[in-house]
């Protein structure tokens, strides 16, 4: 993974459902997976579902918005670069509305530079996963990022993507 996460966590059943991210306590935690590419969406879903976490799909950012509002996710892997409205417009248009800048982000993308990581961090995202990267570690890494969000390190997490770009 090229460096740019160090997940701690693996493969652990989710204790406190919801994330924190106002959804109603469930027992699975929602992930809103958004990405242009059918391949990488299969290959995601396939490992994160394997894992026990809940997954829905969208295929560009337009539709992410609204599945966002319809479903409420404990967390959303986003893709930066998509036709239409591309994931960094997707991460601003959730910080801005009070009702879901509380749902963590973490971007999925094929850019590796630090000004993407820094942008990413200036969007409010907790996490900043680089293709290509093991679709098998990105369980651990949502788990982690729910974790973390919820025993109250958004901040810290945030502030980690300056030191992986």
């Amino acid at each position: 993974m090229h460096g740019t996460w160090r997940s701690r966590v693996r493969h652990r059943p989710d204790p406190g459902g919801g994330g924190g991210s106002g959804r109603p306590e469930e027992s699975t935690p929602l992930v809103l997976l958004v990405d242009d590419e059918r391949s990488i969406r299969t290959i995601c879903r396939v490992n994160l579902e394997g894992d026990g976490l809940a997954v829905n799909e969208a295929e560009d950012g337009a539709e992410a918005l609204e599945e966002v509002k319809r479903k409420r996710p404990s967390l959303v892997l986003l893709d930066v670069m998509m036709p239409g409205v591309d994931g960094w417009s997707v991460a601003e248009q959730l910080a801005a509305d009070e009702e879901t800048r509380g749902i963590p982000v973490v971007f999925l993308s094929a850019r590796a530079s630090r000004e993407d990581h820094l942008r990413a961090q200036d969007l409010g995202a907790v996490g900043y996963v680089v293709k290509p990267f093991d679709p098998i570690d990105l369980a651990g890494i949502v788990r982690d990022v729910l974790e973390r969000v919820a025993r109250g390190e958004r901040e810290q997490l945030n502030r980690e993507l300056s030191e992986q770009g």
